[in-house]
């Protein structure tokens, strides 16, 4: 799938007209028919089943409908499933580019992922208050990189205190593994099933308080795709299985060096050391002598244990040249020029454009950061910016796109805990 884009100066881009914002459209029973009809032939390949649980708590909805983001057949599956219920689904704004008019009758709402919005609060609760329509949230905002599940925002109990409508949970087995972004999102034979579950029903919204309800939603999205393909002896024997795979692990557990991992048909070797681990049919990783890690998940929690003592000890920082994209409206991403980002301690820095163009971001403005692999068929991205305009960085520099990821949410955290330690000291 591409995006539109254009090449235009820095001045004139951000001077062009913003989006206005538009209510949610209730999509209507022929764009649903459309979309689950174009479903069917992914489905029918990865042989798609589903089970249901504890849904007669449910109701007739309208729901807030929540599930875990692995790859682009996710939004089939969801229709698959609710159909022919009518519902919206909340999506990241560059997804509207070029497109406006048909997201939006299908239900789609925009937003910006990471980015702190009222407006997406107000139309969520216009849908199912006013249109009587149910909600498609991925509360994770990103595509797992690991496999692994990705923080969810604490203001998500509170949100579904205030809409007190039954919360159902989607969650995907075997979408993760069929197409993983590392792979450049290349299709694979795996067989794609789902479990849907009524988390919460309306009285049980209504008993329980926001911590406790953001404690559920926690606990439900705790899970491990890699293990789960062990475990369930899900065979993947393509030859090219491990390439991309050092998007992920751009850290040699050996020599400790970055940037020199190359993942090659079934295999990932440290250039610098050579060092080299065999990717299995069931996703196991298997090394010689110096190999540490057998589970990627578990080798990505070490780069990011390894990222938080950099940013602990002051040594962490990002400084690589970048091809800078913008988002002002719909209309297209605005290739502006090259430019530099750095991000340290202090959040990050964008500047470029002969000068024109400096953005700062604070540790403190999200708890995530949109990153993404092979987006949009253009490359690899950093995408920082606010309500006014995304600034999406393509960097030139290899293998950073995963370690700013890690080190923008450890950033937030290590805010967050200085914040709770100065509060509590004062409160004595």
């Amino acid at each position: 799938m591409k995006i539109k884009t254009k090449k235009l100066s820095y001045e004139k881009a951000i001077s062009l007209p913003r989006e206005k914002h538009r209510k949610p459209i209730k999509p209507s029973i022929f764009f649903r028919t459309l979309i689950r009809v174009i479903s069917i032939f992914d489905l029918i390949a990865t042989n798609f089943t589903f089970t249901k649980k504890n849904m007669e708590k449910a109701g007739k909805g309208p729901y807030l409908i929540l599930m875990n983001h692995s790859s682009f057949i996710d939004l089939e599956i969801a229709h698959r499933i609710m159909y022919p219920h009518p519902m919206c689904i909340v999506c990241t704004s560059d997804a509207f580019v070029g497109m406006d008019l048909l997201m939006r009758f299908i239900g789609c709402i925009p937003t910006q992922k990471f980015v702190t919005d009222m407006t997406l609060i107000r139309d969520i609760i216009y849908t199912i208050k006013k249109k009587n329509t149910s909600v498609l949230m991925y509360p994770e905002a990103s595509y797992s990189f690991d496999g692994t599940a990705t923080p969810l925002p604490k203001s998500l109990g509170m949100l579904v205190k205030k809409l007190g409508v039954p919360v159902v949970n989607i969650r995907t087995y075997g979408a993760f593994a069929r197409q993983p972004l590392y792979n450049c999102l290349k299709k694979r034979k795996v067989n794609v099933s789902a479990e849907v579950e009524c988390l919460l029903s309306a009285d049980e919204i209504t008993s329980k308080t926001a911590d406790e309800i953001q404690n559920i939603l926690d606990n439900a999205y705790d899970f491990d795709n890699f293990r789960w393909q062990r475990e369930n002896s899900v065979v993947i024997d393509e030859k090219d299985r491990a390439e991309g795979l050092e998007r992920i692990l751009y850290k040699c557990s050996s020599c400790e060096s970055e940037g020199e991992m190359i993942g090659m048909g079934t295999e990932i070797r440290c250039k610098k050391c050579g060092c080299t681990h065999y990717l299995t049919e069931l996703g196991a990783l298997e090394g010689g002598e110096n190999a540490r890690f057998d589970h990627i998940p578990d080798w990505y929690l070490w780069e990011r244990e390894c990222v938080r003592d950099e940013l602990l000890s002051g040594k962490y920082k990002l400084d690589t040249e970048v091809e800078i994209g913008i988002m002002v409206n719909h209309k297209a991403i605005y290739m502006v020029g090259e430019g530099r980002l750095l991000h340290d301690e202090c959040g990050f820095k964008l500047t470029g454009c002969d000068g024109k163009l400096k953005y700062e971001q604070k540790p403190l403005s999200s708890y995530g950061l949109y990153a993404d692999y092979y987006w949009y068929e253009i490359g690899d991205i950093i995408c920082i910016g606010d309500k006014n305009c995304l600034y999406y960085c393509f960097p030139k520099k290899d293998g950073v796109v995963s370690k700013t990821r890690l080190a923008a949410e450890e950033l937030y955290k290590i805010y967050k805990e200085r914040q709770a330690r100065e509060k509590e000291v004062f409160s004595k």
